[in-house]
This record gives C-alpha cells, structure tokens and sequence, in this order.
C-alpha cells in the first residue's frame, strides 16, 4: 500500500504525467513498479528487452553504450524527476540501447510500454508532453554532436564546469567522478587531467578531488566563445 502511493505520489510530480486523469494514473501505477539500486547495480544492459521505461525517484543512473573493444562511452546522466527510455515504446521489437548503472544508491519507478503506449491513445495532452519531452532531449543531443564536431576539449570540459556551477558561488563540487565526465565529454582521462592541470595552471579553475573552485568566470566564458 505504502509503494503504490509512492507511485502515485511521483507520478503526479513528473511533468510527463502531469495531464492523466485519475483513472489513467491509477492505471500507470497499477503498471509500475519501484525498483531501489545500490551503487554500481544495473539496471538493464545493451541489447536487453525494453518492455520498461523509467522515471528516476532519487540518485543518479549513467546510460552508458560499450564498443566492441570494451570502451565505455557515457550517453547522459539521469538524475531525480527525469525520465529516460521512453522513446523505446514506439518501437516494434525494442531493445535497449545503452547500459544503465546507478552511480549512487537510487530508486526508479519502471512503466510498462505497451500499456502505457496504449493509454496514449486516450490521452492527448500526454501525447503532446511526451513528444515535447522526445523534441528537447533530440535538441540537446544535436547541441552534442555540434560540440563534439567543432568544439575542442578545453571548451567542453570548460562549458561543462559552467553548466554545474551555481551562479551566485565560486565554489561547487562534482556530483559525478571524473572519469564519467570524461566519457560523457568525449575525452580521455588523461587528456582531461592535463586540460584540469592547464586551467589550474593558467588561475582560472583550481579542482582538488571533487572540489570546484573557479577563480576567474570571465576568462571561461570567453574560451567558450573564441
């Protein structure tokens, strides 16, 4: 009883489900379900059936896909309120393309697909939410490609350093390690330890463990703007 008002109560909370009615909420947490992870717990891997998508409660999943070689590229880092795979359900034999891990102890709510695929039809708005939803992160992902084509090192791993810091602090600390930013900026741990050495270096950014401290905010803005 407990779960299933958990459910309901996140449900209600996520943008995504924000226009079902009260028969169709019941009915997407009669198809949930709560799963809680320990750090380094997978959710499901590569190539597995995608019969689920999921909205992250609390903690922090890495989607992640693995070459052939065995190296890990980091797609996107899901942290609470926010909501991945669902794109899976328009799919008529859908696997799941990527790899997710917990990078902390979190707890997801899993939707079945093909029940909520078939709620769709009779929920308009949800349908609008959803393809806004889809539209966004398909912009993000281009803004992606562009930085990885034209962008250098130093700037993502600058840009990225901005994203994350609040904007009335000079300091701030890493929510994730930095061998996953690494991955998800495209670049090699070495080659980011020397960009991190070089902006320390140059009294821009001093990054001790997991500890940001950013002494000159112009200078940032301006390598990503040359």
């Amino acid at each position: 009883m407990l779960e299933a008002q958990g459910i309901r109560e996140a449900l209600a909370t996520s943008h995504l489900f924000s226009e079902l009615g009260d028969a169709q909420m019941e009915r997407v947490r009669r198809q949930s379900h709560i799963t809680d992870m320990l750090e380094g717990e997978s959710l499901f891997f590569q190539g597995d059936n995608a019969s689920s998508f999921y909205l992250v409660l609390s903690g922090r999943i890495k989607l992640f896909r693995v070459s052939p070689e065995g190296k890990e590229k980091v797609v996107e880092i899901m942290e609470a309120n926010s909501t991945f795979a669902e794109a899976l359900m328009f799919m008529d034999q859908p696997h799941y393309p990527v790899t997710a891990t917990a990078l902390t102890s979190s707890r997801v709510i899993g939707i079945n697909c093909n029940d909520f695929k078939s709620m769709l039809r009779e929920s308009v708005d949800t349908c609008f939410l959803l393809l806004g939803s889809m539209s966004f992160r398909l912009r993000g992902l281009i803004r992606e490609i562009d930085a990885l084509s034209l962008d250098t090192g130093t700037v993502r791993t600058v840009a990225y350093l901005l994203n994350h810091a609040p904007p009335d602090h000079s300091s701030f600390q890493l929510k994730v390690a930095k061998s996953v930013i690494a991955s998800r900026l495209s670049v090699k741990p070495e080659t980011f330890s020397r960009i991190l050495k070089g902006l320390h270096e140059r009294e821009i950014v001093t990054i001790e463990g997991r500890n940001v401290t950013i002494h000159d905010r112009d200078a940032m803005t301006g390598i990503c703007t040359k």
